[in-house]
Protein backbone atom coordinates (compact mmCIF):
# COMPACT_ATOMS: atom_id res chain seq x y z
CA UNK A 1 0.00 0.00 0.00
CA UNK A 2 1.65 3.16 -1.34
CA UNK A 3 0.86 6.51 1.39
CA UNK A 4 -0.55 9.74 -0.23
CA UNK A 5 -0.40 12.81 1.28
CA UNK A 6 -4.11 12.16 2.20
CA UNK A 7 -2.80 9.14 4.48
CA UNK A 8 -2.78 9.44 7.69
CA UNK A 9 1.07 8.97 9.63
CA UNK A 10 1.32 5.70 11.94
CA UNK A 11 0.96 7.32 15.10
CA UNK A 12 3.39 5.57 17.97
CA UNK A 13 2.63 5.35 21.91
CA UNK A 14 3.75 3.82 24.88
CA UNK A 15 2.23 0.02 24.52
CA UNK A 16 0.51 0.20 21.27
CA UNK A 17 0.70 1.43 17.34
CA UNK A 18 -2.39 3.20 15.67
CA UNK A 19 -0.89 2.04 12.00
CA UNK A 20 -2.56 1.69 8.19
CA UNK A 21 -3.56 -1.65 7.12
CA UNK A 22 -1.28 -4.49 6.55
CA UNK A 23 -1.11 -8.00 4.72
CA UNK A 24 -3.01 -10.21 6.81
CA UNK A 25 -5.53 -7.66 8.73
CA UNK A 26 -8.35 -9.07 7.04
CA UNK A 27 -7.66 -12.67 8.49
CA UNK A 28 -6.97 -11.42 12.14
CA UNK A 29 -10.50 -9.08 11.78
CA UNK A 30 -12.31 -12.32 10.60
CA UNK A 31 -10.96 -14.05 14.15
CA UNK A 32 -11.93 -11.80 15.97
CA UNK A 33 -15.31 -11.74 14.81
CA UNK A 34 -18.13 -9.65 16.59
CA UNK A 35 -18.64 -10.10 20.22
CA UNK A 36 -22.00 -9.97 21.56
CA UNK A 37 -21.14 -7.92 24.70
CA UNK A 38 -18.61 -5.26 22.28
CA UNK A 39 -21.47 -5.26 20.18
CA UNK A 40 -24.22 -4.47 21.99
CA UNK A 41 -21.78 -1.61 23.59
CA UNK A 42 -22.08 -0.45 20.00
CA UNK A 43 -25.63 -0.28 19.89
CA UNK A 44 -26.61 -3.91 18.22
CA UNK A 45 -29.10 -5.87 19.16
CA UNK A 46 -28.86 -9.48 20.30
CA UNK A 47 -30.54 -10.91 16.50
CA UNK A 48 -27.23 -9.27 15.20
CA UNK A 49 -25.17 -12.16 13.60
CA UNK A 50 -22.07 -13.14 15.57
CA UNK A 51 -20.53 -14.54 12.39
CA UNK A 52 -18.42 -12.32 10.55
CA UNK A 53 -17.81 -13.40 6.87
CA UNK A 54 -14.44 -12.89 4.74
CA UNK A 55 -16.28 -10.47 2.45
CA UNK A 56 -16.77 -7.93 5.53
CA UNK A 57 -13.44 -8.40 7.00
CA UNK A 58 -11.85 -7.23 3.91
CA UNK A 59 -14.11 -4.62 3.57
CA UNK A 60 -13.43 -3.42 7.23
CA UNK A 61 -9.73 -3.31 5.52
CA UNK A 62 -10.80 -1.54 2.68
CA UNK A 63 -12.72 1.02 4.92
CA UNK A 64 -10.25 1.85 7.03
CA UNK A 65 -7.59 2.25 4.41
CA UNK A 66 -9.37 4.16 2.29
CA UNK A 67 -10.57 6.48 5.34
CA UNK A 68 -8.52 9.93 5.51
CA UNK A 69 -8.13 9.39 9.67
CA UNK A 70 -8.75 5.94 10.77
CA UNK A 71 -6.08 3.40 12.19
CA UNK A 72 -5.93 -0.02 13.21
CA UNK A 73 -4.97 -0.56 16.78
CA UNK A 74 -2.05 -2.68 17.16
CA UNK A 75 -0.80 -4.04 20.61
CA UNK A 76 0.97 -7.03 19.79
CA UNK A 77 -1.55 -7.77 16.74
CA UNK A 78 -4.91 -6.14 15.20
CA UNK A 79 -7.03 -5.35 18.34
CA UNK A 80 -9.33 -2.66 16.77
CA UNK A 81 -10.15 0.42 15.30
CA UNK A 82 -9.81 4.15 16.21
CA UNK A 83 -11.68 6.78 13.81
CA UNK A 84 -11.76 10.52 13.33
CA UNK A 85 -14.77 11.17 11.20
CA UNK A 86 -16.76 13.70 9.75
CA UNK A 87 -13.61 16.20 9.44
CA UNK A 88 -14.66 19.57 8.89
CA UNK A 89 -11.54 22.05 8.31
CA UNK A 90 -13.66 25.31 8.47
CA UNK A 91 -15.05 24.79 11.52
CA UNK A 92 -11.91 22.74 12.56
CA UNK A 93 -14.29 19.84 14.07
CA UNK A 94 -14.76 16.48 13.98
CA UNK A 95 -16.17 13.63 14.93
CA UNK A 96 -14.38 10.30 17.13
CA UNK A 97 -14.62 6.56 16.69
CA UNK A 98 -13.28 3.94 18.57
CA UNK A 99 -13.82 0.08 18.59
CA UNK A 100 -11.64 -2.81 20.99
CA UNK A 101 -13.28 -5.81 19.32
CA UNK A 102 -10.62 -8.12 21.42
CA UNK A 103 -12.37 -8.34 24.61
CA UNK A 104 -9.66 -9.28 26.54
CA UNK A 105 -7.96 -6.23 25.93
CA UNK A 106 -10.92 -4.47 27.81
CA UNK A 107 -10.80 -2.53 30.85
CA UNK A 108 -6.65 -2.45 30.73
CA UNK A 109 -6.42 1.41 30.17
CA UNK A 110 -5.92 0.50 26.36
CA UNK A 111 -8.75 2.61 25.10
CA UNK A 112 -8.22 5.63 26.99
CA UNK A 113 -4.50 5.93 25.79
CA UNK A 114 -5.44 5.26 22.16
CA UNK A 115 -8.24 8.07 22.98
CA UNK A 116 -5.12 10.39 24.11
CA UNK A 117 -3.46 9.87 21.57
CA UNK A 118 -5.79 10.62 18.48
CA UNK A 119 -6.54 13.96 20.85
CA UNK A 120 -3.12 14.95 20.32
CA UNK A 121 -2.68 13.95 16.72
CA UNK A 122 -6.36 15.93 16.36
CA UNK A 123 -5.59 19.10 17.70
CA UNK A 124 -1.37 19.36 17.50
CA UNK A 125 -1.17 18.33 13.97
CA UNK A 126 -4.64 18.56 12.59
CA UNK A 127 -5.13 21.90 14.42
CA UNK A 128 -8.49 20.86 14.87
CA UNK A 129 -10.52 23.02 17.91
CA UNK A 130 -13.31 20.18 18.86
CA UNK A 131 -14.05 16.78 18.67
CA UNK A 132 -17.11 15.28 19.25
CA UNK A 133 -18.56 12.11 19.93
CA UNK A 134 -22.27 10.14 20.83
CA UNK A 135 -21.94 7.03 23.06
CA UNK A 136 -25.20 4.69 24.65
CA UNK A 137 -25.66 5.84 28.05
CA UNK A 138 -25.37 2.04 29.40
CA UNK A 139 -21.99 1.95 28.18
CA UNK A 140 -20.06 3.50 31.35
CA UNK A 141 -17.11 1.98 30.05
CA UNK A 142 -16.78 4.02 27.49
CA UNK A 143 -17.93 6.89 28.94
CA UNK A 144 -15.62 6.38 31.59
CA UNK A 145 -12.45 6.46 29.07
CA UNK A 146 -14.09 9.49 27.71
CA UNK A 147 -14.40 11.77 30.84
CA UNK A 148 -10.73 10.25 31.81
CA UNK A 149 -9.53 11.63 28.53
CA UNK A 150 -10.83 15.45 29.30
CA UNK A 151 -14.19 14.80 27.07
CA UNK A 152 -17.27 16.63 28.84
CA UNK A 153 -20.79 16.01 29.04
CA UNK A 154 -22.48 18.24 27.09
CA UNK A 155 -26.21 16.69 26.65
CA UNK A 156 -28.52 13.31 26.22
CA UNK A 157 -30.33 12.71 23.15
CA UNK A 158 -33.37 10.76 25.15
CA UNK A 159 -34.41 7.31 23.37
CA UNK A 160 -32.67 8.03 20.77
CA UNK A 161 -31.66 3.91 20.06
CA UNK A 162 -33.98 1.53 19.28
CA UNK A 163 -32.16 -1.93 20.60
CA UNK A 164 -34.06 -5.15 20.74
CA UNK A 165 -37.23 -3.23 21.29
CA UNK A 166 -36.18 -1.06 24.16
CA UNK A 167 -35.64 2.79 23.87
CA UNK A 168 -31.67 3.67 25.16
CA UNK A 169 -30.40 7.44 25.62
CA UNK A 170 -26.90 8.74 23.76
CA UNK A 171 -25.13 11.11 25.40
CA UNK A 172 -23.21 13.66 23.50
CA UNK A 173 -19.95 14.14 24.58
CA UNK A 174 -16.84 16.78 23.57
CA UNK A 175 -13.54 18.60 24.19
CA UNK A 176 -12.16 21.25 23.28
CA UNK A 177 -8.26 21.96 22.49
CA UNK A 178 -8.00 24.03 24.99
CA UNK A 179 -9.21 21.79 27.38
CA UNK A 180 -7.09 19.10 26.11
CA UNK A 181 -4.56 21.26 26.26
CA UNK A 182 -5.05 22.27 30.13
CA UNK A 183 -5.42 18.78 31.17
CA UNK A 184 -2.27 17.50 29.53
CA UNK A 185 0.04 20.59 30.89
CA UNK A 186 -1.75 20.16 34.22
CA UNK A 187 0.97 18.76 37.06
CA UNK A 188 0.99 15.64 37.69
CA UNK A 189 -0.44 14.16 41.14
CA UNK A 190 2.67 12.62 42.96
CA UNK A 191 2.37 9.07 44.45
CA UNK A 192 3.86 8.72 48.11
Amino acid sequence: MIASSDTPPDLQSVGFLLRRPREGDADVRLRLGRHPDIYRMFGAGRSFPGLFGHGEADAWVTRIAEHPAAWIIDQDGLVGEVRLDNINRADRRANFAIGIFDPDRLGKGLGTAVIKRVLAYAFDELALHRVSLRVLAFNERAIAAYLKSGFSIEGRERESALIDGEWHDDIMMGILAADFDTRRNAPRKRVT
